[in-house]
C-alpha cells in the first residue's frame, strides 16, 4: 500500500476487507478480511498506476481503493466458484 507502513496497511486492509464483506454480504473471518483488503488494494493500485500513472494516497484514499479492490476480489471468487 502506497505511503502506509505495515501496521497501518494491516489496519486499513482489515477495515477495507470488513466493509467489503458487509457490502458483498459475505461471511469471512478477520484474517480473510485483512488479506482481501490488502491484496485488493495492491491489485487496484497496480491497475490504476498502469492506466492513470497515479493512485489515491493517504489513509482515506487507500481505504477506498482497498474496499473497491476487495469487492472485486470477492466478486471474482464467486464468479469462478460457480
Amino acid at each position: 500500500m502506497e505511503g502506509l507502513g505495515w501496521i497501518a496497511a494491516i489496519i486499513v486492509g482489515g477495515l477495507a476487507g470488513w466493509i467489503a464483506e458487509k457490502i458483498m454480504k459475505g461471511d469471512h473471518g478477520l484474517l480473510t478480511n485483512i488479506v482481501l483488503g490488502i491484496v485488493g488494494a495492491l491489485v487496484l493500485n497496480f491497475i490504476l498506476t498502469l492506466i492513470f500513472g497515479a493512485t489515491l494516497g493517504g489513509w482515506i484514499g487507500q481505504l477506498i481503493i482497498g474496499i473497491i479492490g476487495a469487492c472485486l476480489l470477492i466478486w471474482g471468487y464467486r464468479a469462478i466458484k460457480r
